[in-house]
């Protein structure tokens, strides 16, 4: 496995990253798998492992830190924290007053000490910046982080938060965790180029398209997967499906699978640092190793580029972000008394 820069932290991180979301009531609720998919994960040199506090409600903080018990000083662990962990307002979003505390519920769960990386799960548009930045700071001095990071933050989101820390003499979020890859490369234009401009690291999510490019989901065809149970839109998107279709034969001709198509792909952008893979069984990420010494050859970047062009998402992945500007109408549309030029 080779490593790549974090950043300027001076930390050296795996491009494969194991992503922990299926560790747990979600996915996998064999705890005991899931710590052999963790240790299979870690043997191969996959040094960054990432959950977050809200998936299965801390259980996968739970498993990952019974799986580094003996490991935890090699490995680079990152959380996060931001949805709502219960119906009390106050346990949820970038706050000091919950940081603070989810951070500490966070580390018992883990049974460590401190994080590597701890991220904004979510913008939270009710919590101003500098409350966010002067908490995570401070955590950071305290020991508790190494340092820290966004999600899902938009390009103008990631300028504002160092144009406020340096104005302010507070540490800057040094990673951010977009959703990227071939059916969803909207990142392009704005977020990647301003994480390259500023340093920061990007640790991608969804890399196989929310499962779409593992091949499995065929336009005109049922799918009876584990993922397919719960509704998901995306599935059933044809301009997806569309994408995906011209992306099989193009993985086919290419020598290769759809999933090693895709997270070569993802790994090909000079402003990716590490993909992350969501693996549920020993299967899905055995299949998935076996891809880390593939690359893409231009010719084949260039194909995918015809399929779905540079800075483009294909339709909307479920459980993308989306900012109060588009997901309240209020604020798309004015009052209808005040819509007429005249």
């Amino acid at each position: 496995m080779r490593y790549r820069s974090l950043g300027k932290t001076g930390i050296k991180v795996s491009p494969y990253a194991l992503g922990a979301m299926m560790f747990g009531a979600l996915g996998n609720p064999d705890h005991d798998d899931c710590v052999r998919i963790i240790h299979r994960a870690l043997d191969a040199g996959i040094n960054l492992i990432d959950t977050a506090d809200m998936y299965a409600h801390g259980e996968s903080e739970e498993i990952v830190g019974r799986a580094l018990k003996g490991r935890r000083a090699d490995i680079v662990l990152a959380t996060k924290a931001g949805f709502p962990m219960s119906d009390e307002p106050n346990h949820q979003g970038a706050s000091r007053r919950w940081l603070v505390r989810a951070l500490e519920n966070s580390l018992r769960r883990l049974g460590t000490d401190y994080v590597d990386i701890y991220q904004i799960h979510r913008p939270d548009p009710d919590t101003d910046i500098e409350e966010t930045l002067g908490a995570l700071t401070d955590l950071q001095r305290a020991g508790k982080i190494r340092t820290f990071g966004t999600s899902a933050m938009p390009a103008s989101g990631l300028v504002r938060a160092h144009w406020v820390a340096e104005r302010r003499g507070l540490a800057r979020p040094r990673t951010e965790q977009p959703v990227y890859s071939i059916l969803n490369r909207g990142i392009e234009r704005e977020v990647l180029p301003v994480a390259q401009e500023f340093g920061i690291s990007t640790l991608v999510w969804s890399p196989l398209g929310g499962g779409l490019l593992t091949g499995r989901y065929r336009k005109g065809q049922e799918a009876a997967t584990h993922r397919s149970r719960y509704g998901f839109e995306h599935l059933k998107d044809d301009r997806r499906l569309d994408a995906v279709e011209q992306l099989i034969p193009l993985a086919e001709e290419a020598g290769m699978p759809l999933t090693h198509l895709a997270m070569g792909f993802a790994l090909a952008h000079p402003g990716v640092t590490s993909a992350l893979l969501g693996p549920r069984t020993m299967a899905h990420l055995d299949d998935l190793l076996a891809g880390a010494e593939v690359t893409l050859s231009d010719d084949v970047l260039d194909r995918i580029d015809a399929i779905v062009p540079p800075g483009t998402d294909t339709g909307t992945l479920d459980m993308a972000y989306q900012p109060p500007a588009i997901r309240q109408r209020e604020l798309r549309r004015r009052p209808a008394v005040e819509r007429a030029a005249a």
